[in-house]
């Protein structure tokens, strides 16, 4: 397995994780049968933690897109480099620390995890542009 293909496969399942803490949240927020049930106006509201976590996760997802993309057209194109490799080893330890700092609401630190992120899709895109 190519490293970038690694490095994706590992990203998303982290991505897929991020609900964890904020459904626990929710679970103990709103029990078992309101978590169960449909949303309403009415609901008790999360812990300020959770819902910054909900959002984390979210934006984790819509990144992930993106990230996703440039991974699947580098290994479809054939170019694996020292490049591409730290991109993604890049986007995947600033996603997670972006989820992290989100969480516990440290914003100036969100900020440059997520430009973090996004430098490392840029080295990936860099590397696609060069084996044109």
């Amino acid at each position: 397995m190519k490293p970038e293909i690694f490095w994706l496969a590992i990203t998303a399942m982290m991505t897929g994780l991020f609900f964890i803490p904020y459904i626990l949240d929710r679970f103990a927020v709103r029990g078992i049968m309101g978590t169960l049930a449909n949303p309403d106006s009415g609901d008790r509201p999360q812990h300020a933690w959770a819902e910054r976590a909900r959002r984390a996760h979210t934006n984790a997802v819509e990144n992930l897109v993106v990230f996703a993309a440039l991974v699947t057209a580098a290994h479809f194109a054939g170019v694996s480099t020292p490049l591409t490799v730290a991109g993604c080893v890049i986007y995947f330890w600033a996603r997670l620390v972006h989820y992290i700092v989100y969480t516990l609401g440290i914003p100036g630190l969100r900020t440059l995890a997520f430009v973090g992120g996004v430098a490392g899709e840029v080295l990936i895109a860099i590397a696609l542009v060069q084996a044109m």
